[in-house]
């Protein structure tokens, strides 16, 4: 089973978080998602999870 990329089509980069404000990845995970293997997307989506959670407070 593939993982799927969170891109949601919102690409827009947020200045102060330096994540996308559509799927929350930063710049560096979403030129290496294309070529990751699944441990590699799956820690992508970690740290996604991290920030949001940190955010959130």
């Amino acid at each position: 089973m593939e993982i799927e990329s969170p891109c949601i089509s919102l690409c827009r980069m947020d200045a102060e978080t330096g994540t996308c404000e559509g799927c929350g990845r930063t710049l560096d995970e979403i030129r290496a998602w294309k070529l990751a293997d699944d441990d590699g997307k799956l820690a992508i989506l970690a740290a996604m999870a991290r920030r949001r959670a940190l955010a959130a407070g």
